[in-house]
């Protein structure tokens, strides 16, 4: 039986000294056909452990509706395959810049500021989701051959709390349910932070970009006995939409990195590989030097600017770091896995039909509800997607300004049909005034929830309430379009789509809704790009295609041989949610900085692919075009992390 232990000055398997070179990888962010390729990335690089998050919400998003964890156990064992050994960090709270950190819009919906506290009903969701996660990690531990050699308990707690009552009880739960693999904690180098986010026995780790003299320095107070590690050592950043790209210059990422490991410490590259927001899954920050200002929702990429980037291809900083790392293998690194191959193109998919947003919703939204004020997604049980909001402005009366109070996110606004504006948080009154009689449609879409800080659980949508001048605007109907209702085989098909000349003669209702399109991909068979790629219309695809869940990497996947991605840009179209197959791909938006999505090769097929392209502010032509994908970056413009 092999051991893995946390000694007085390093980890040691068997009793002897290890270091853990691991890189971040999380499985739900990869397609589960190319996991294999992104973990001899990893080990390529000189890695000898991989680390993975755990989101709570993608495998539980209603609650008792639990969605395969066993993704975690097939990854652990693809990591297992690949020589490598495993961290897993399982929450509850995750951050990862994804959607409400990981925790279930139902869980923060009910709970409120209770969450990630001592609360006694807090506590049993956490503890029933960790009764049915957990097996898949216990079983898995490198006690019983597995890979597992290290737990995390909560996850930047000191960030966010000081409850030591909730960490020791967390701790106490991974125990009961079988995790015999040491567990560890991770925060920022500050005292406060380690303070309120360690616990008495488990080992301490530390969250930074650089500076790791100064980091451990600081961590040696707290603890001063035990293994050092940077469990995110933060070698890239995330992107915000609307804001310019962030980059971390290659060689000073690779002299941090060789610092940390100078100082004797083992690292957690952060990450190695990003992946993708599949889904609509992106969260959201606040600015501010507390995280409580303005809105800040991140990108459908989270290419992080890492290692390897979003297509699995190696980088600058991957050759670099690669040559920190060679240093400390007890061997030769292993040679880089093929390089993936996008898809030969151009092509452009003509999208022939088309739904109005209120057919879409009529066809696959849950019942209207009606009620004095709005009530918000959490309580329509909308987690991604979008809410429409109908009140009746009585009359007569004359015209007064008309808003949203507490609006998050973002509104189209129609006024008896009329489009009368768009309202953000910053901006939530219509740029006229409105005149009663008159009836008011909001359209209303999260962009995300916040993942990190006080403003953590959020609610969504029209939080306050619709005003007219000073008067609150009661009889609400809302009715919720949640991205998931598109997931289900065939659910599309119950869509009514006519022609799209039609969106042209419906006046503003044409600026939106659901465009569907076909292209064909032949002679896929044989070398590597040869494949011949048409955007003629065919027969319409099915959406019961492999990787329709949310979940990416459904098993059985087909894919076309010598296409391992490809890339799909919409110019001209404004913000929206695209599927190839079925699989959603994520959001776009025309404010950047991302202008192409990343399709993953395994949810393409031989022969008819089917895109579909839900438009929520302005259409752009009826067509998407589809190639090989983003390049490497190389010296592209943007704001530089230090």
């Amino acid at each position: 039986m092999t051991d893995f232990t946390v000694g007085d000055d390093c980890f040691r398997l068997d009793g002897k000294p290890v270091r853990l070179l691991s890189g971040a990888l999380h499985y739900f962010r990869v397609h589960e056909a190319q996991w294999e390729h992104r973990l001899a990335m990893l080990a390529a690089m000189g890695l000898n452990c991989v680390e993975t998050y755990v989101p709570w919400n993608l495998h539980e998003p209603r609650e008792g509706e639990v969605r395969d964890v066993g993704a975690l156990g097939r990854f652990l064992d693809a990591a297992g395959r690949a020589g490598l050994w495993a961290i897993v960090r399982p929450g509850p709270y995750i951050c990862a810049e994804w959607e409400n950190g990981g925790l279930p819009v139902w869980v923060t919906g009910r709970f409120g500021r209770r969450v990630r506290t001592r609360d006694a009903e807090y506590r049993a969701v956490v503890e029933r989701w960790f009764r049915e996660l957990l097996p898949q990690v216990v079983q898995r531990q490198v006690s019983r051959g597995g890979p597992v050699i290290l737990v995390q308990a909560e996850n930047e707690y000191g960030s966010y709390g000081s409850d030591a009552v909730y960490l020791e009880w967390l701790a106490g739960l991974l125990r009961q349910c079988g995790v015999t693999v040491p567990l560890f904690t991770s925060d920022g180098p500050e005292d406060h932070m380690l303070t309120g986010g360690s616990v008495p026995g488990l080992l301490a780790t530390a969250n930074f970009g650089s500076g790791a003299r100064e980091g451990f320095e600081v961590l040696r107070r707290h603890q001063p006995k035990g293994p050092l590690m940077c469990m995110e050592f933060w070698c890239g950043w995330f992107d915000h939409w609307g804001a310019e790209p962030v980059l971390r210059d290659p060689e000073q990422a690779a002299g941090a990195l060789r610092e940390i490991l100078e100082c004797g410490a083992s690292v957690n590259i952060y990450m190695a590989h990003g992946g993708t927001n599949f889904g609509g899954w992106a969260g959201a920050n606040r600015s501010g030097p507390h995280q409580d200002e303005s809105f800040q929702p991140t990108v459908t990429s989270y290419d992080y600017d890492a290692p390897v980037d979003e297509y699995g291809r190696a980088t600058e900083k991957f050759r670099l770091f690669r040559e920190v790392l060679e240093a400390y293998a007890e061997g030769p690194l292993p040679p880089l896995p093929p390089e993936p191959v996008g898809l030969a193109g151009p092509v452009r998919v003509e999208l022939a039909e088309w739904a109005g947003l209120g057919d879409v919703l009529e066809a696959l939204g849950d019942p209207e509800t009606e009620s004095g004020v709005p009530p918000t997604f959490e309580e329509l049980g909308v987690d991604r997607g979008l809410v429409r909001y109908r009140v009746a402005v009585p009359g007569p009366r004359q015209a007064y300004p008309l808003g949203a109070s507490g609006l998050r996110d973002r509104a189209v606004v129609y006024v008896d049909g009329v489009r009368a504006g768009v309202l953000t948080e910053e901006s939530g009154t219509l740029p006229e005034p409105v005149a009663g009689p008159a009836e008011v449609e909001l359209w209303v879409e999260s962009l995300g929830r916040v993942n990190y800080g006080p403003r953590l659980g959020e609610p969504k949508g029209v939080t306050g309430g619709v005003l007219h001048e000073r008067q609150y605007l009661h009889g609400v109907r809302a009715r919720g379009l949640r991205l998931a209702a598109f997931e289900a085989a065939g659910a599309v098909d119950a869509v009514a789509f006519g022609p799209v000349e039609a969106a042209a003669g419906a006046g503003d209702a044409g600026r939106t809704g659901l465009f569907r399109g076909t292209f064909t991909i032949e002679g896929t068979t044989g070398a590597p790009g040869a494949s011949s790629v048409s955007g003629a219309p065919g027969a319409p695809g099915t959406s019961d295609a492999p990787g329709t869940s949310d979940a990416p990497g459904a098993p059985d996947v087909p894919g076309v041989p010598g296409v391992d991605h490809a890339g799909l840009e919409l110019p001209g179209w404004t913000r929206g949610f695209v599927w190839v197959n079925g699989f959603c791909l994520g959001r776009y938006w025309s404010v950047g900085p991302q202008r192409t999505l990343y399709v993953p090769g395994p949810v393409l097929r031989e022969g008819v692919n089917e895109v579909w392209v839900l438009e929520l502010e302005d259409a752009g032509e009826p067509q998407v075009e589809l190639g090989p994908g983003a390049p490497v970056a190389t010296d592209a413009p943007g704001v530089v992390q230090p």
